[in-house]
């Protein structure tokens, strides 16, 4: 085990001093000032602490360092910006998908890995990739809906 992992957080190295065992959500919140990946349950049961490990929706809390070693690692902040958003970010904000907005970053960063793997993705696979995800406001159709959205203006960018 490696004590010292380095792995790529939206694009940039990382080299975290915490210990190998410390999970990724810990360096991502305390050491990054990263505030998309939430602390919901610890267990990865929640979803609140989803990212992309390698394009790939994982549970940060339960993600030790030394799992990470060269991967490449991307939170809400890492799809898109305030000037060029990504069309997900943008679609749950013209869709009001968000009330406490608490599992919106880990719903959003799932999606974007459904949108990737399945650029027209059907009411019955968004609603399959959001199953690991627990929303207590009731935002689910919304959310559906931005993510349809959002697929619709991925797909007229393509085309453009």
């Amino acid at each position: 085990m490696n004590a010292k992992a380095k792995f790529h957080v939206n694009g940039k190295l990382c080299s975290p001093a915490a210990g190998d065992q410390v999970p990724l959500l810990s360096v991502l919140r305390e050491d990054l000032a990263l505030c998309g990946p939430k602390f919901g349950c610890g267990q990865g049961e929640c979803g609140a602490c989803m990212v992309l490990v390698d394009g790939q929706p994982q549970t940060s809390c339960n993600l030790p360092l030394w799992s990470l070693e060269n991967r490449q690692i991307t939170t809400l902040e890492g799809l898109g910006t305030v000037e060029a958003p990504h069309p997900l970010q943008t679609a749950f904000l013209e869709e009001s998908a968000a009330q406490c907005a608490y599992c919106v970053a880990g719903i959003i960063t799932t999606a974007a890995a459904l949108l990737k793997s399945q650029p027209n993705p059907s009411r019955e696979a968004i609603v399959e990739a959001l199953d690991k995800h627990l929303c207590r406001c009731g935002a689910h159709n919304r959310m559906v809906r931005a993510i349809q959205r959002a697929a619709a203006a991925m797909a007229d960018t393509a085309d453009s």
